[in-house]
């Protein structure tokens, strides 16, 4: 069957508690992708569990026992259709524990829908995410100002204005165009302009959510770069084998086509050959960028492949890094960064410690100057070319050629340290 409707990944982020998870639930429900029925028996199990209005929230949380493959506690994905866009819908946790997994939702999108609360602004959490957003490649953005309808906004447009105005400089500061950016006025759990438009906020000339995301520009499919898929989790599924699920970043995979796994278990690749290819339990023949997909593979063993390992052809497998050079940007570390700093990359599904080797130059964040060559340390603020050495095997590719296994963020100790791209790969040396 031929997919008529380009498709695309959008992941909703925010701080927590300012309605992600209702937003979404509204958004599906008043645009029809979730029934009444399956909306009431979720309002009598939030009812049930002292949760009433919690029940379009519910609506993400649910798919925890509806798809028992491909939905774990962290990151929610449900299909949604409008008339222009086939969507995967990924609901981000704002929670402060839950950056990890956000990292991950972000990294997977084409385009995010940050939610603000109107009653609360920009939140240490809105921040962070934005940052994160933009360093991770989202390259579409609306913003989403929510609550409007809490007591003390009451529905002003001062207010809107204020937050949106806050928004603006926040998402400038990092890089986002705010005359691309499409903000709207919301109150998600009474389903003012989600879906319908509110008659609450006269001066609110613009779109609804839906109309919004409907506006969206579908992205150019990096059909023509090699195929990439990194895998995200690996299932055994009774009677099907091994099968690992993840999103096709670049290429097309087509079922009998010979790939191989890398790193893989040995650090060696593991070669196998597609036999089928499937999506929202349907069968392909084959599967385009964008497209989170769970296969199985002819010669992979449970053993053999793990998260973070990337799914290539046998003719053209992604890149092992040694080492790579990387332009970086610290956000958020508690003193200075010197050589010899080992924390966690989290670079597409793989979450591995690379060694900080050299600290190569400091650069200008807003121009990309070079201020300084070889400095000692760097710290919150800075940009800088650095040289890192992942300890165990890693794949990455250079903005250039996949800006998609390009990116990354550093995290410490549960807080975001630093993200950006690889720029140049040292090929492993051969003894």
């Amino acid at each position: 069957m031929a997919k008529d409707k380009p498709h695309m990944n959008l992941v909703f982020i925010g701080h927590v508690d300012h309605g992600k998870s209702t937003t979404v639930g509204r958004l599906l429900f008043d645009s029809g992708n979730v029934d009444e029925q399956a909306m009431r028996k979720l309002k009598e199990k939030a009812q049930e569990l002292g949760k009433g209005g919690f029940e379009f929230a519910f609506v993400m949380d649910n798919l925890k026992e509806e798809r028992e493959r491909g939905v774990t506690i962290d990151l929610a994905h449900k299909k949604f259709v409008t008339d222009k866009f086939e969507f995967t819908i990924i609901d981000a946790p704002g929670h402060r524990d839950f950056v990890k997994n956000m990292i991950t939702g972000a990294s997977q999108a084409d385009a995010a829908v940050l939610v603000v609360a109107a009653n609360d602004g920009v939140n240490s959490q809105t921040k962070e995410h934005v940052f994160l957003s933009k360093t991770l490649g989202v390259g579409q953005l609306i913003v989403a100002i929510n609550k409007m309808d809490i007591s003390g906004v009451d529905y002003k447009e001062e207010r809107f204005n204020k937050v949106k105005e806050e928004v603006t400089k926040l998402i400038q500061s990092v890089g986002y165009k705010a005359d691309k950016v499409q903000f709207i006025a919301l109150a998600s759990l009474k389903g003012d302009n989600v879906v319908k438009r509110a008659d609450t906020m006269p001066w609110y000339k613009g779109a609804t959510l839906l109309e919004a995301i409907n506006n969206l520009t579908p992205i150019e499919k990096p059909t023509n770069l090699p195929l990439r898929m990194p895998i995200q989790d690996v299932y055994n599924i009774t009677g099907i084998g091994v099968v690992p699920v993840g999103k096709i970043e670049t290429g097309i995979m087509k079922v009998g086509q010979k790939v191989i796994a890398v790193p893989g278990r040995e650090g060696k690749g593991v070669p196998g050959e597609v036999k089928s290819i499937e999506m929202h339990h349907e069968s392909y023949p084959q599967a385009e960028p964008g497209d989170n997909v769970g296969i199985s593979v002819r010669g992979f063993g449970k053993k053999d492949i793990a998260r973070g390992d990337v799914i290539g052809p046998a003719e053209a497998p992604p890149t092992v890094a040694e080492e790579f050079k990387a332009q970086i940007v610290v956000l958020n570390h508690p003193s200075v960064i010197t050589a010899g700093y080992t924390p966690v990359f989290h670079i597409h599904t793989a979450q591995i410690a690379c060694q900080f080797v050299k600290i190569d130059k400091k650069l200008n964040p807003a121009t990309g100057e070079t201020l300084q060559e070889n400095p000692d340390f760097i710290k919150n603020g800075d940009a800088a070319i650095v040289t890192l050495r992942p300890v165990q095997p890693l794949v990455v590719e250079t903005t250039k050629d996949n800006p998609k296994l390009a990116r990354f963020a550093v995290r410490d100790s549960g807080a975001t340290v630093a993200a950006g791209m690889c720029i140049e790969i040292l090929k492993k040396k051969t003894m």
